[in-house]
């Protein structure tokens, strides 16, 4: 079996969409195609990018054009200047980057919560609630400020069940709302993400510079994480995992 024929079958076996990194997983248990290469990732990352039978819906995110009507209809929709500002799009992003965000809290054996009106929302062919590992947020404080925290759109606990990540994802709401969110919580020895595209930074530049928002700002406490940086950490966690003995 020739190499892109491999890729063409995992991205069917995987349902016709997947991640780059859930291809770096899944192609390699096909046991007719052999990998003479150093470099088999990037060997699957140019067939994805080459291959007339895939298309890119965002980055690192892939189909076969078989499955692309099934996919829309699932509202897994390529984002366009024309739709971009539409209901469907705006929820698969924000679902698709919470699932990410996820799926790496759980990679790195974190306990990984959403909020329960996201519980129903997809990651491609799972639902959010089912890839979470706890179901209910923990009592880790005064009631007011767990309450706060339980409409954060990710955050990832530790072993003693304490917030070690909190993380907005910001498509196209107001990131003041998740500034205000992590000034209340701030006394909390927790990392803060607002995670966007990378043309907001200067929108979230202008926002942590007002001076409600000193204490953030002076102690850095909370990071700005672009969609693209967060897809390259999904990818390189996943295959993270396929190393015995990491030393980083």
């Amino acid at each position: 079996m020739k190499q892109y024929e491999a890729v063409i079958q995992a991205l069917e076996k995987l349902g016709g969409v997947a991640t780059l990194g859930q291809l770096n997983q899944e192609v390699f248990k096909i046991k007719d195609c052999e990998w003479k290469t150093k470099t088999p990732f990037a060997s699957i990352r140019r067939i994805v990018q080459e291959n007339e039978s895939i298309y890119k819906i965002k980055a690192g995110l892939w189909a076969l054009k078989t499955h692309q009507k099934e996919l829309e209809q699932k509202g897994i929709i390529v984002e366009t200047e024309k739709n971009k500002g539409s209901k469907e799009v705006m929820e698969f992003n924000h679902s698709y980057y919470q699932g990410l965000l996820v799926s790496i809290g759980n990679m790195k054996r974190m306990g990984t919560f959403i909020p329960n009106q996201d519980k129903n929302r997809m990651f491609l062919h799972e639902k959010l609630g089912d890839l979470r590992t706890i179901q209910e947020i923990p009592r880790y404080s005064y009631d007011n400020l767990v309450s706060r925290s339980s409409t954060i759109d990710v955050i990832w606990f530790n072993e003693r069940q304490m917030p070690d990540s909190f993380f907005e994802v910001e498509h196209s709401t107001d990131i003041q709302n998740s500034l205000m969110k992590f000034y209340d919580l701030q006394d909390f020895y927790t990392r803060m993400f607002i995670v966007a595209d990378e043309r907001r930074q200067a929108e979230y530049n202008k926002k942590i510079a007002y001076a409600s928002f000193a204490r953030l700002r002076s102690e850095k406490r909370v990071a700005f994480l672009s969609y693209d940086e967060l897809e390259k950490q999904y990818n390189q966690t996943i295959e993270l995992q396929n190393i015995h003995t990491v030393i980083l």
